[in-house]
């Protein structure tokens, strides 16, 4: 059994006033098996609504959950969200959170259960396997979600269901050691692409439920970033940059 102090939890927010409290009241009341301790670092990327009131106000109403909060003084994407995030995070292990009510951070748990067996590095939460609830939504994301798979799959040497997910669990000295370069929705396939050639890093899988949200309820990906996500499969995975 490996033993785990801490798990850094990485959350990038823009503009998510509307969710942002409902996801820390989720982290606040979340048991993590083995009495694993949880490091809850916020990036604010720039926000333009009261996203960073609402999580100081949370900060100040919970100071026994030691929120940490950082700043970008220009918005610059999710991806360079992450990238400050990462660099600050101290927990054994680190776990990539939205800000929107799309995944349940009560999955964490199974998410650990390879690692503390011993059995994995790297943990990708799967919307497309397993029994879990998901939300119907959009035909073409859910094609343009396979061809990126498997073209990432292809490249990097892999077997995923679901690279573009947004659960990712990484031993933080695995994450920390690689030179992430995507500021947007790039992360993805980059951090696929690069983790995969970590020197004999075990990456598991394990099914999670999702709950999507339709562009009015304020899903911010497009079809611009799954062309971004195509330029960065061939960049990181098929030529290795």
């Amino acid at each position: 059994m490996v033993k785990i102090d801490t798990l850094s939890i990485i959350i990038p927010v823009y503009n998510e006033a509307r969710t942002i409290e409902q996801i820390l009241d989720l982290l606040r009341e979340l048991c993590l098996v083995n009495n694993i301790g949880k490091e809850i670092i916020l990036v604010n990327d720039c926000s333009t609504d009261e996203s960073a009131h609402v999580i100081r106000a949370y900060a100040r109403r919970y100071p026994a959950l030691g929120l940490r909060l950082l700043e970008h003084a220009v918005n610059q994407g999710k991806g360079a969200a992450l990238h400050t995030g990462i660099r600050e995070a101290t927990g054994d292990y680190l776990i990539v959170q939205d800000a929107d009510l799309e995944y349940d951070p009560d999955e964490y748990n199974a998410l650990l259960k390879p690692v503390l067996k011993g059995s994995a590095d790297v943990v990708f939460g799967s919307r497309f396997m397993g029994g879990n609830p998901h939300r119907i939504l959009f035909f073409w994301h859910s094609i343009g979600n396979a061809v990126l798979t498997f073209l990432s799959n292809m490249t990097a040497d892999l077997n995923l269901t679901d690279m573009e997910t947004c659960y990712k669990l990484f031993r933080r000295d695995i994450i920390q050691g690689l030179k992430l370069e995507e500021k947007r929705f790039g992360f993805e396939p980059e951090v696929t692409a690069k983790v995969a050639r970590v020197p004999g890093v075990r990456i598991y899988e394990v099914g999670i439920s999702y709950y999507g949200r339709t562009y009015a309820e304020g899903k911010k990906i497009g079809w611009r970033d799954g062309l971004r996500a195509l330029y960065c499969i061939f960049k990181y995975g098929l030529l290795g940059r």
